[in-house]
C-alpha cells in the first residue's frame, strides 16, 4: 500500500499569504490619513507614486533622502505586546535627519519583517507609521510586509524605513552657514528616543535584573512604558523656525550622543561649546547610569542625555526661535555657543556638569 504524502505548498513551509493580504486591508485606512495631494494612486500597487510636478515651484529642488530604522527597541515593544507607537519612532529617525538640511519630508516607504503575519499587529506597527507620518508632515506612500519564518521567531519582527524630502538649493543648512558666535539651542527629547537600547537592555535587565512591569517612582510609571515613550518628531518644529528666523544648521541627537553629532555640522576651522549646566537630563538616563555603573562618558557617546534636536542660530535670532518653539510645546534654551576652534578643541565639547 503506497503512503500518501502532501505537496509542499508556501503555506507549510510557513508564509501565511492569506494573512499578509488581511494585514494589508487593516492598514489602508491609516496610510489614508497621512495623504498630500502630490500621492497617486492607493495602497496595493507596486510603487508608490508622487507627483514632482509640485517641485516646479522650486528654482533649483534638492531631493535629500535618508533611511534607518528603530534598533533594539523593538524587543521592548514585542516583550509589552504595545505595536502602535514603534512606527513614531521610525518616522522620527527618518524625517528627522531629513529636516536637518532644511528640507521639507515628501513622502515615506516602510519595510516590516516577522516572523509570522498577524494581520492586527502588523496593522498596529503601520498605524504608528502613519500616526508618525501625519506629525512630520510627510506621506506615506507603500513599503513592504515580509515573512521570515525559520529566521525569525513567530513574534518576532523588525522594521525599517526610508523618506525623501526637498529643499530649495540656497536655502540648504548645514557648516557652511555657521558663524562664530552663533547660539547653539537644545530641544528636549521625550526620553531615550531609539538609540542605546542594546546597552540600555544590558543595564537594566542582565545586570540589574530589573522588569519592565516594575513600578520606578522616578518615572510616573513602569520601566516597561518609560522605555517604550515614542521619539519626538521635531520635523514641522524645525521648518516652523526656518520660515520665523534665521537658521543657520540642525543637528539630530541620535547614536554617538550629543558632542558627535553635532560636530557633523560643525565646520573644521570652529567649535561649538555646550554646557551641560544648562539643563538635568531625565530620571531614565540617571537610572542607567547608576544601575550599570556606566561611566559618564560612554553615557554621553551612547545616548541623548536629553537632549533630542540642537539648532544652530545667530544670537540675533535666539530671541524669535526660543518663542517660536515655545509656542509650539517645544522645551528649549540656550546650551552653548560657536567659537573659534582652539589648539586642543575639537568639534564640538560638553563643559561644566549637568545642573541638580
Amino acid at each position: 500500500m503506497t503512503e500518501k504524502t502532501t505537496g509542499a505548498s508556501y503555506a507549510a513551509a510557513g508564509v501565511d499569504i492569506e494573512a499578509g493580504d488581511r494585514a494589508v486591508e487593516l492598514m489602508k485606512e491609516w496610510v489614508k490619513k497621512t495623504q498630500r495631494p502630490e500621492v497617486l494612486g492607493g495602497l496595493g500597487g507596486f510603487a508608490g507614486l508622487f507627483d514632482a510636478s509640485a517641485l516646479k515651484r522650486y528654482e533649483r529642488p534638492l531631493l535629500a533622502s535618508a533611511t534607518d530604522g528603530v534598533g533594539t527597541k523593538v524587543d521592548i515593544a514585542r516583550q509589552l505586546g504595545v505595536y502602535d507607537t514603534i512606527g513614531h519612532d521610525l518616522v522620527a529617525m527618518v524625517m528627522d535627519d531629513i529636516v536637518v538640511c532644511g528640507a521639507e519630508p515628501l513622502f515615506m516607504t516602510d519595510y516590516i519583517c516577522v516572523g509570522k503575519v498577524h494581520p492586527e499587529r502588523v496593522a498596529a506597527i503601520v498605524k504608528g507609521i502613519a500616526e508618525g507620518c501625519v506629525l512630520a508632515g510627510c506621506a506615506l506612500v507603500g513599503g513592504e510586509t515580509a515573512e521570515h519564518p525559520g529566521l525569525l521567531g513567530p513574534d518576532d519582527f523588525d522594521v525599517a524605513g526610508a523618506g525623501t524630502g526637498v529643499v530649495e538649493y540656497d536655502r540648504l543648512l548645514g557648516a557652511d552657514r555657521i558663524r562664530t558666535g552663533d547660539a547653539v539651542i537644545a530641544m528636549a527629547s521625550s526620553g531615550l528616543h531609539s538609540n542605546g537600547y542594546s546597552l540600555v537592555r544590558h543595564v537594566l535587565f542582565d545586570r540589574a535584573g530589573l522588569s519592565l512591569d516594575r513600578e520606578v517612582p522616578e518615572f510616573g510609571r513602569t520601566l516597561g512604558e518609560e522605555l517604550l515613550e515614542p521619539t519626538k518628531i521635531y520635523s514641522l518644529d524645525c521648518l516652523a523656525l526656518t520660515r520665523t528666523t534665521e537658521v543657520h544648521a540642525f543637528s539630530h541627537i541620535t547614536g554617538g550622543g550629543l558632542a558627535a553629532n553635532l560636530a557633523r555640522v560643525i565646520p573644521d576651522h570652529l567649535h561649538a561649546s555646550v554646557d551641560r549646566s544648562t539643563w538635568t537630563p531625565g530620571a531614565v538616563f540617571d537610572l542607567v547610569g547608576k544601575a550599570g555603573r556606566v561611566e559618564q562618558l560612554e553615557l554621553e557617546k551612547t545616548l541623548n542625555m536629553g537632549v533630542g534636536m540642537i539648532a544652530v542660530v545667530p544670537q540675533e535670532s535666539v530671541d524669535v526661535a526660543l518663542t517660536t518653539l515655545a509656542d509650539r510645546g517645544v522645551d528649549a534654551w540656550v546650551a552653548g555657543a560657536i567659537v573659534e576652534r582652539g589648539e586642543h578643541s575639537e568639534g564640538a565639547t560638553l563643559v561644566g556638569s549637568y545642573a541638580v
